[in-house]
């Protein structure tokens, strides 16, 4: 999508925009983004910094780990974004604060060995054994009933 892409905290305090197309949309199974959200899986889309603003309330910062920032609206604790030095120029936003997440899909399961057991999506989407990307073979495709199965 080309669109300006908008999105806010549960509140309304805190919101923000995005221009441009997205990079890539995923979902992370990873431990600490569960811990950041409370929920079993977190799906982000990630735009280019320099085309990602605030507006309203200033987000709140909590450094996760060294160089690892995790927002949030300071009035009603809504997660909204997620940078890294891992990944220079990037913003990692929560799809569900976007005013049209659907226009998101998923593309891929990022850390789905750290996924929940009980929880299982059912979706052909390749599962990485951590970030995956470029060059990187995702571990299967589909339910883990299937695991091991790959795409010829």
């Amino acid at each position: 999508m080309n669109d300006t892409v908008r999105g806010r905290c549960l509140c309304g305090a805190t919101r923000f925009t995005a221009r441009g197309p997205a990079r890539w949309v995923a979902h992370c199974h990873c431990q600490s983004c569960r811990r950041a959200t409370g929920a079993p899986l977190t799906t982000y889309v990630c735009f280019p910094a320099e085309d990602f603003a605030w507006e309203g309330d200033p987000a709140r910062v909590y450094e996760s780990s060294p160089d690892v920032r995790r927002r949030s609206c300071a009035t009603c604790g809504s997660p909204l974004t997620y940078d890294a030095g891992r990944w220079p120029g990037e913003m990692h936003v929560h799809v569900s604060a976007l005013e049209r997440p659907a226009d998101y899909p998923p593309r891929l399961h990022a850390y789905a060995v750290e996924r929940i057991p009980w929880l299982e999506i059912h979706d052909d989407l390749p599962r990485y054994e951590s970030v995956g990307g470029r060059g990187v073979e995702p571990m299967s495709y589909g339910p883990a009933a299937r695991s091991g199965v790959q795409r010829g």
